[in-house]
């Protein structure tokens, strides 16, 4: 076997491209031989499947890999919007992605246009534990960073969520499947002790060593289980709706070593419809293959009371442009009225997963100086 100092890296290598193509965003749900599955739905063998994405992961070209949740099913969240003087920006950035374990992506974002929503520059996505409060906790940060001000959008519903940026390159303006998205629901699930431990050890991303054919022999004995009690409990999990997708994240903010780049814009697209209507835009605009993620948010006054969100990937701002124009003429022609729309884009950002976990929040609460109980709901 080459070594990894041999093995190409780069996206725009064609083996690399069939992988990432199909272990992005592809793999829904849970598998216990996740990299073989990559390789009989690429066509590369699983020796060369493990070989790249060890090589790309430990060059910082993906990453990370790991099993994604649904947690939106495992824990109460939103996306925040803060309202923070321009000087404190670059600390307030700081402390929310050192400091916050339950701030997942973490992104300073401008428009083209002044708006009063355009005051808010930092966001987030936020996920706080079952039985503690999301209004204390941001009340909290917001007195840490100085922020002057914030806002707390739950999803309502969900029409996508997957990212998949290599096989999004190229896609023309309007490219859409034939029917509507799926509408997924924020219900939390309440899960028992035993799949607590299982999840928690599932959940982890994968280290370089365990790329390969069976990855969850460690995580079982890290959970004090049989593989065989591993896999029948990620599978019940699986069932229960929790479990998302088993993926390979690439580096989409910063440049590979040789300069290559997966995106370069990224825009939060915000639509107001009618109400009563939010679910009906929400699938159209779902639909579309260029959206990675598409909710019902309520913006609330300060951003035009936008209650359709949905976020998109590109090389070249004027084209993520146009897919926006083509995603507001087909609203338009399903004959859904935009009365207001705008374009956040992101610049400056972090991307971690959410730690979801009570038990972590309360040791959280206590290492930084809070009292948990203070921080229930």
């Amino acid at each position: 076997m080459a070594t990894t100092s041999t093995v190409p890296t780069e996206i725009t290598d064609p083996v690399n491209a069939r992988i990432l193509e199909i272990s992005e965003d592809q793999l829904q749900g849970f598998h216990a031989s996740p990299f073989r599955e990559i390789a009989e739905r690429s066509g590369v063998p699983l020796e060369t499947v493990l070989e790249r994405i060890r090589a790309m992961l430990e060059a910082g070209v993906i990453r990370r890999v790991r099993q994604t949740l649904i947690t939106t099913s495992l824990a109460p969240g939103a996306l925040v919007a803060w309202k923070v003087p321009n000087e404190q920006l670059s600390a307030a950035f700081e402390h929310l992605h050192r400091e916050d374990p339950f701030s997942g992506h973490i992104v300073i974002r401008t428009t083209d246009q002044e708006t009063e929503g355009g005051q808010y520059r930092l966001w987030t996505t936020l996920k706080v534990p079952v039985g503690f409060s999301m209004q204390r906790h941001c009340e909290v940060m917001a007195d840490r960073i100085g922020a002057e001000a914030f806002r707390i959008m739950p999803a309502k519903k969900l029409f996508k969520l997957g990212v998949g940026h290599m096989r999004r390159r190229g896609l023309p303006p309007g490219a859409r499947s034939d029917e509507p998205a799926a509408v997924m629901d924020t219900e939390v699930v309440e899960l028992t002790d035993h799949q607590w431990r299982v999840l928690t050890a599932l959940k982890r991303e994968l280290e370089p060593g365990e790329i390969r054919e069976s990855p969850w022999s460690s995580r079982a004995e890290e959970a004090g289980i049989s593989l065989d009690e591993l896999l029948s409990v990620g599978r019940e999990l699986e069932e229960m709706g929790v479990v998302g997708r088993f993926s390979t994240f690439l580096e989409h903010v910063k440049p590979s070593e040789k300069g290559t780049r997966v995106t370069r814009y990224n825009g939060l697209f915000h639509w107001r419809v009618p109400e009563g209507r939010e679910i009906e835009a929400g699938r159209e605009v779902g639909r579309h293959h260029v959206i990675t993620h598409a909710y019902w948010r309520e913006g609330g006054p300060a951003f035009g009371d936008v209650n359709v969100m949905a976020v998109a990937h590109g090389m070249e701002k004027e084209k993520v442009l146009e897919h926006k124009a083509a995603i507001d003429r087909h609203l338009e022609e399903a004959g859904i009225p935009v009365s207001y729309t705008n374009v956040f884009w992101g610049g400056r950002s972090e991307i971690t997963p959410s730690e979801i976990s009570p038990l972590a929040y309360v040791e959280w609460c206590r290492e930084t100086g809070l009292d948990p109980e203070e921080m229930r709901e």
